[in-house]
């Protein structure tokens, strides 16, 4: 009879580690919505802006008639410069391409003179249908938490088994 309450619990453990264990193994297969930006808005001509577009799954091109094609690697940005030719006041269109995923544009001005840099961004949505589920809950896992993860759950089930173990030994008759 005094088995009974170790055995249950690590039952209890092994249940715990084998419902968790379909998360361990999914793998991250969500689409990101791309978001780009073009620091500054408002840039003199033969000044440098910043390109960047995140969420991207791969490489990004951004192309627009103010300056020449550039490739923007994935979780990075770049800076180019702005044609010196470029006329005031003139608004120039940036485009940005992920490869496979969505595009979206983003307006420059081209300033007189000196410019006071402003910072504004866009997001591009593409057209599909709403993710449910985690909500965006996970980002993708590595290693390391799966470890800790892991380690959390052996704790607390060696935890149970050592309470329950020392609870029925101090019962005993």
């Amino acid at each position: 009879m005094p088995a009974i309450r170790p055995a249950s619990a690590a039952l209890l453990g092994v249940a715990s580690l084998a419902l968790t264990a379909p998360l361990a193994a999914a793998t991250d297969s969500k689409q990101t919505t791309p978001f780009f930006t073009v620091i500054p808005s408002t840039v003199s001509p033969g000044g440098r802006v910043t390109l960047s577009a995140s969420g991207c799954n791969g490489p990004a091109t951004a192309t627009s008639g103010v300056f020449d094609a550039v490739t923007i690697n994935q979780g990075t940005s770049t800076s180019t410069s702005v044609d010196a030719d470029a006329r005031p006041g003139a608004v120039f269109t940036v485009r940005f391409i992920c490869t496979g995923q969505a595009s979206g544009n983003f307006d420059i001005t081209i300033a007189g003179g000196r410019s006071t840099p402003t910072i504004s961004s866009t997001v591009s949505t593409s057209p599909g249908a709403v993710r449910g589920g985690l909500g965006g809950s996970i980002g993708g896992m590595n290693a390391g938490e799966l470890a800790a993860g892991t380690a959390l759950v052996v704790a607390a089930a060696t935890a149970t088994v050592y309470v329950v173990r020392r609870r029925s030994g101090s019962h005993q008759h």
